[in-house]
């Protein structure tokens, strides 16, 4: 558990200061959902900015921390982060200026609207310019060891997670498009050449996420896939904690084996919904194959989780002097 924690000054402080930002922004996009009646595609313009506000928080912040795990590299670690924090910073604030304004930010096509075209260039770069940071600071954290065992696979297979999340829609950006035209919060006719939905580009969101619910979204698979690192993490503390009463969970490599079967089962639930959203399915309405799949996934999740269980209880039930006295004898 103490090589979970750190101090909190200790921490990336460009990441710290853009999570901080980030949580401010959710603040004033809450207000804003309350005193703004004005809407993008039947939902509010600022349901977007509080979205990435959320998820840029939290995610800024593990990095802020993970950060200071860096034992080779920290130098680089440390420039990517920043760039990352920059990259993540204008990103958002793109986006939050187009929310004022009544329009969109991301697909958008129009080229009348000097905003606009200033903007469009930015949210494009801006999310090659995050994915790459991201990939930089997956291949640093590869080559070394960031703690013990347990802690090491959750922040490993987290991050491999995060990766794929940011991959999914910049894929999606290059290979569909679906022009179209759109009505802004002002009236204006708005020319678009994607959408978030696959099958139907604009769907019809579900509150507050703003997930298609008539067709494929590729926003869940991202937003499962970027958030995965924070679930394991949390993992990892919950079983430091039950080892303190658990004798069975004592054992590093355990609770190691735990997470592993953890990633296993939330790669496989990534997998599915990637999959459940390029066949133009809501996430809301499954079908038999993806319910399958889905059964299919957690039994196997089981399945291990109950194995390593299984094998740790019994070994932590034989008697020291048992299990020495048949090592010797092998």
């Amino acid at each position: 558990m103490t090589s979970f924690l750190t101090p909190l000054r200790t921490w990336h402080r460009p990441l710290v200061v853009c999570a901080l930002l980030m949580l401010g922004l959710v603040l004033a996009a809450g207000v804003g959902l309350v005193v703004d009646g004005r809407t993008l595609l039947d939902e509010s313009v600022w349901v977007k900015p509080l979205k990435f506000g959320f998820a840029f928080a939290l995610y800024a912040g593990t990095l802020a921390w993970l950060l200071t795990k860096l034992r080779k590299g920290r130098r680089l670690g440390w420039w990517i982060g920043t760039a990352f924090a920059l990259a993540a910073t204008v990103e958002v604030g793109a986006i939050t200026a187009q929310a004022a304004r009544g329009t969109f930010s991301h697909f958008n096509a129009e080229q009348t609207d000097p905003v606009t075209v200033a903007l469009v260039p930015i949210l494009t770069y801006g999310v090659m310019i995050i994915l790459i940071t991201q990939l930089i600071l997956a291949i640093v954290v590869l080559i070394q060891r960031t703690g013990g065992a347990t802690l090491n696979r959750a922040i490993r297979a987290g991050l491999g997670l995060a990766v794929f999340g940011m991959l999914v829609p910049v894929y999606w950006l290059v290979a569909e498009i679906h022009p179209r035209t759109v009505t802004d919060a002002n009236g204006r006719q708005v020319p678009m050449y994607q959408g978030h939905g696959i099958g139907d580009p604009d769907g019809h969101g579900m509150p507050l996420t703003g997930w298609s619910v008539t067709g494929g979204d590729f926003r869940v698979p991202h937003f499962f896939a970027l958030h995965g690192i924070q679930v394991l993490l949390l993992l990892t503390v919950v079983l430091a904690a039950l080892a303190a009463k658990r004798a069975w969970l004592r054992d590093e490599k355990v609770r190691a084996r735990l997470v592993g079967s953890a990633a296993l089962g939330y790669a496989g639930l990534v997998a599915v919904v990637t999959w459940q959203a390029w066949r133009g399915q809501s996430l809301i309405h499954p079908d038999t194959s993806t319910l399958l799949a889905l059964a299919a996934v957690l039994l196997l999740t089981a399945a291990t989780t109950a194995g390593v269980i299984v094998t740790a209880k019994h070994a932590s039930a034989v008697p020291a002097g048992t299990l020495k006295r048949d090592q010797m004898a092998h």
